[in-house]
């Protein structure tokens, strides 16, 4: 009888944790920049409202759309090795 070996990919824990860590990465860096460039920056961090708001999700959305698709996982992906 012939053995077969199954890939089962990353367990879950990892990929959950690794779309958390993205997110939460993305918001703080993309949300420092977009404040540094709007003027939004306070002295705890930065207050987004309105159009800056809307462009530091739709540089969220980007973030995972583009290092996804095109450059093989985001960057939590590859540190956890969380890729299927």
């Amino acid at each position: 009888m012939g053995e077969t070996k199954t890939d089962t990919g990353p367990a879950t824990w990892r990929i959950v944790l690794a779309a958390l860590l993205d997110f939460f990465t993305a918001f703080f860096v993309l949300g420092f920049l977009v404040a540094s460039v709007t003027g939004g920056r306070t002295e705890g961090g930065f207050q987004l409202n309105g159009l800056p708001a809307f462009v530091l999700f739709a540089l969220i959305v980007l973030y995972f759309v583009v290092f996804n698709r095109y450059l093989g996982g985001t960057i939590w992906k590859r540190i956890l090795k969380a890729q299927r």
